[in-house]
């Protein structure tokens, strides 16, 4: 009987429940896409609703077992991965009583105020986040506009964290995870007394910090019953998805740079210290490697716009894909094969450069359309369009990584599911003008995850135990000549989101998304 390890990864976009084998082969997926619902009569909020999205992740777990063929038996272990920032908050009973996706902006009026008493710049000089989307904020949103889930908050954790309590009704974080509520010091890897206090909060609140791979517990009877994983089973310290990203896929070297094309890009560098950007652009975490930090931009919906475009626009390409059995996205990238660097002409306006600070996105559409030739100006070129802009950000995010480490890449790997599509490999290597290498395993994070697993469960001795388990699949080579002519559309690009953006700064328009106290 093949061994297996089971990882679940609550992503900003979609849930995935996946088994691996001890070699890293991914066995089988169970996937389900989600969204998150604003609360009623309240302005930028957005819910995480840990009842529904509990039963998907149940249906995940099932359609995977299924899929493998295997007992359940063969699962020794289980670990989870999620997106940063979304937390949950339980009552004395172990209940979830309040939840949010990283997403949520409720808190506006609350960034603000610490923005102006200086509360947030000392925030972000400890712990290498702002208070946009971090708990600070909405700490003080549940304290001032929810007081009666404020009183009965015994406990917090992040999402995956939660996916962990649920599994064994311990609480526990990662650093990787940790770090990301903006509340950790970020030099000793556990949650900051002195931000605490700043927040009056109490420090019972907070589970304790588990490093990744360190077990945390395991499967109990009720979570065997409910998941079909069989009870006793032990549940490992997992962590945040693009830490996890980068575990997967071997990425342990202070310098490296990685692209993780999820729902969200984010374009990481690894350091053997804490380094913070002093003007509070970009963010810093915990990586899942001890004596390790990352330090990220992260383009915003940059891989949801494709899902957006795909649900919005192409019905009959949805129908055309399952009828020839191949992916609708394939079918896209075979139909724009044709387009050029530039998508003649149209621009996709989503995600901004990031500035942690002062974070506000343009509102989301194309420009440039030519009525006059619209066989060189429709859906073909919307699709390049979406995959330019997205390199563009990370162009801009790599610019910055370089000024703040004094480090060139000369290459950079791309995974998660934005790298199943070569085009867009190709699209990144050419705006970046450096290779782009692109694992085996596109599910990196959940691979990360099953690594933790096995370490946690003895089924691996060390990390350099598990460096054979990195595979890569190809490497886009840049083409000089694309390269050198997206030089310039990356200079009209950025020209033309600086404008478009002043319609959303002033509300005549509405932005893709605007941080709390922006």
């Amino acid at each position: 009987m093949r061994e297996h390890l089971l990882t679940i990864d609550a992503g900003t976009g979609s849930v995935r429940a996946v088994l691996f084998d001890l070699d890293g082969n991914q066995v089988a997926i169970g996937q389900r896409e989600y969204s998150h619902a604003p609360a009623p009569g309240v302005p930028g909020s957005q819910v995480f609703d840990t009842a529904g999205n509990w039963r998907l992740v149940r249906a995940c777990i099932a359609e995977a077992i299924e899929r493998s063929g295997a007992p359940t038996a063969a699962i020794r272990a289980v670990s989870a991965t999620s997106m940063r920032e979304g937390m949950v908050l339980y009552d004395r009973a172990g209940h979830e009583i309040w939840a949010c996706p990283n997403v949520d902006s409720r808190a506006g009026d609350q960034a603000a105020a610490l923005v102006e008493s200086g509360a947030a710049a000392e925030i972000y000089a400890r712990a290498g986040d702002w208070v946009a989307i971090t708990a600070p904020a909405r700490f003080r949103w549940i304290a001032e506009r929810a007081p009666e889930v404020f009183a009965q908050a015994a406990h917090v954790g992040m999402l995956g964290d939660w996916l962990c309590t649920r599994l064994t009704g311990e609480f526990a974080t990662d650093p990787s995870l940790g770090s990301s509520s903006g509340m950790f010091d970020l030099a000793t890897r556990t949650w900051s007394p002195e931000i605490l206090e700043l927040l009056e909060l109490d420090p019972g609140l907070f589970p304790p910090v588990r490093e990744s791979g360190t077990p945390i517990g395991a499967v109990t009877a009720a979570a065997a019953a409910e998941t079909g994983i069989p009870a006793g089973t032990p549940v490992v310290a997992g962590g945040a998805d693009t830490q996890l990203g980068l575990l997967g896929i071997g990425v342990r070297t202070p310098g490296r740079t990685t692209v993780v094309g999820g729902s969200f890009w984010q374009h990481t560098m690894l350091f053997s210290e804490p380094v913070i950007d002093p003007h509070a652009r970009l963010r810093t975490l915990c990586h899942t490697v001890p004596g390790q930090w990352m330090v990220e931009g992260i383009g915003f919906y940059s891989g949801l716009a494709m899902r957006w475009f795909r649900d919005a626009f192409c019905a009959a390409d949805k129908g055309r894909a399952a009828q020839l059995g191949v992916d609708v996205y394939d079918l896209l990238a075979q139909d724009a094969a044709g387009v050029p660097p530039g998508s003649n002409g149209v621009l996709g306006i989503f995600s901004n450069v990031m500035d942690a600070k002062r974070w506000i996105h343009a509102s989301p559409g194309f420009v440039q359309f030519d009525l006059g030739a619209p066989e060189r100006s429709g859906k073909n070129e919307c699709f390049r369009a979406i995959q330019e802009a997205a390199a563009y950000v990370s162009r801009a995010h790599a610019g910055i990584l370089a000024e703040v480490s004094g480090v060139t890449p000369t290459e950079v790997v791309f995974t998660a599911g934005a790298a199943r599509g070569r085009m867009w490999a190709q699209i990144l290597a050419d705006v970046l003008g450096v290779p782009a290498r692109v694992p085996v395993v596109k599910e990196s994070s959940a691979l990360g995850a099953a690594v933790c697993a096995g370490l946690g469960a003895g089924l691996y001795s060390s990390l350099a135990d598990v460096d054979r388990l990195v595979r890569f699949s190809y490497t886009a080579e840049p083409d000089p000549a694309r390269a050198a002519r997206y030089d310039e559309l990356y200079a009209e690009w950025s020209a033309a989101y600086a404008g478009l953006l002043e319609p959303a700064s002033t509300g005549a328009v509405r932005p893709l998304w605007r941080a709390s106290g922006t």
